[in-house]
């Protein structure tokens, strides 16, 4: 169960298996079946019944079992289409002002993780409505939601609401839109919202022209607040920086010289305290090492995933 957490996973649970920052896998247990890892075979019958967050021994190693997160998930999903993930994600769920109880129309179910974080947000007394155009991934994705026990807060189902619109009217408090042509959903989403108290709606889109076609529909539907916004993500590296003097030497090195010579007359127990002293300073970056800690952003950062364009319809 995706939406309530248990301190330990049961046969038929999905767990999520860490071996490293970058090699997590998500495991449907099944008693009696084995699971392969670069650290040897891992059996499903030792996992069963062990404390989430375990260290579990494999044949070669050992790896971690976790509970399976939205976040977690999103890493780790079968993928059927383009994904949004963590950063997007938090972002859409902030400004659609989503909370328990409330009710959801998403439109391009794709690999449903966006399902999955929606899910956790409004459940347990909201409720997400999700289609998708693709008959065969609507399916798998009903049987995930089923076998992470979400039916209770997601309604899958196969539906062009390109062509034939959400099909729901006055119950929505969101709608959130990842299509090729978003623009063409925008008078079924006004119908979709609650006409006493409106809504948001979030489309996601890759391409600025999708964005330029779906403002306008937006606009001549009555929806104000209209923003399109780019979430970038830059991580910065923290580094220990040396000054130079006028003679462009770093200033760590005049004083690794200052004290190889202060080394060289001072003989006695004073003077070597004195030099114990002086490379502890340089070692955490005192002042007569002349270095300091910068956060330096990196070279490599990751790039454009699309435009996230929000607009508010208010109340008729």
């Amino acid at each position: 169960n995706f939406l309530s957490y248990k301190e330990c996973p049961e046969e038929g649970d999905t767990v999520i298996v860490y071996l490293s920052f970058a090699n997590i896998y998500a495991l449907k247990l099944v008693r009696g079946e084995v699971f392969q890892t670069k650290y040897g075979a891992l059996k499903h019958d030792v996992v069963i019944g062990k404390p989430y967050g375990s260290k579990v021994d494999c044949s070669r190693g050992y790896v971690y079992i976790l509970f399976p997160t939205p976040e977690l998930w999103t890493l780790t999903l079968p993928h059927r289409t383009q994904i949004l993930y963590s950063r997007d994600i938090s972002f859409v769920t902030l400004q659609l002002d989503l909370k328990p109880g409330s009710i959801v129309c998403e439109a391009g179910t794709g690999s449903g993780s966006m399902t999955h974080a929606l899910a956790r947000t409004i459940g347990p007394s909201g409720h997400v409505h999700t289609f998708d155009f693709h008959e065969h991934r609507a399916e798998l994705a009903r049987r995930e939601f089923e076998e992470h026990a979400m039916t209770k807060v997601v309604t899958a189902s196969h539906r062009d609401v390109c062509e034939d619109g959400f099909g729901l009217q006055d119950v929505a408090d969101a709608v959130f839109l990842d299509l090729p042509h978003p623009w063409k959903v925008i008078e079924s989403a006004v119908k979709a919202f609650k006409a006493t108290s409106g809504g948001r709606l979030c489309s996601f889109s890759p391409c600025m022209e999708q964005v330029q076609r779906t403002c306008q529909a937006l606009q001549s539907h009555g929806f104000v607040d209209i923003t399109t916004y780019e979430c970038l993500e830059r991580p910065f590296e923290v580094k220990r920086v040396a000054l130079q003097d006028a003679l462009g030497n770093s200033a760590s090195k005049v004083s690794r010289k200052k004290r190889k010579a202060k080394s060289d007359e001072n003989v006695s127990d004073v003077g070597a305290a004195t030099e114990a002293d002086d490379t502890t300073q340089t070692t955490t970056g005192g002042a007569d090492d002349g270095s300091f800690l910068a956060a330096v952003p990196s070279l490599q950062i990751p790039g454009h995933t699309g435009y996230l364009t929000f607009a508010t319809l208010l109340a008729t």
